[in-house]
């Protein structure tokens, strides 16, 4: 009898795929200053664990490339990059800021970017 096994780099695209068909994902933080603002490891390693919380997945690699002001509104793009190099956008959005706890929103990009060759 053949048993299907997925592929590293399958199982990575999976993983890719399910995080992109995120409606909506969110998250808080308290952070302890005068102006909340979180910073890009925080933000990146909030994402990957809401994330992964979210799909049932191990937590994937995501990048921020800076800090979240806490001002409600406010966006920054991540980057998660799954175990096959493909990318998927991933934006955050202020949602509510109450004295230093920042709330926010996740969504990621419907479609992924293909590993380069």
């Amino acid at each position: 009898m053949n048993i299907f096994r997925p592929s590293a780099a399958a199982w990575s695209l999976s993983a890719v795929a399910a995080a992109a068909l995120l409606v909506g994902c969110s998250g808080s933080i308290t952070v302890g200053n005068s102006e909340p603002k979180l910073s890009s490891d925080a933000l990146a390693s909030t994402v990957s664990k809401k994330l992964a919380e979210s799909t049932g997945q191990p937590e994937p690699d995501v990048t921020c490339p800076e800090d979240l002001v806490g001002k409600l509104d406010t966006t920054t793009r991540c980057t998660l990059t799954a175990g096959d190099g493909s990318t998927v956008g991933v934006t955050v959005t202020v949602t509510s800021v109450v004295d230093d706890r920042i709330n926010f929103d996740i969504k990621a990009d419907d479609t992924a970017t293909p590993a380069p060759n």
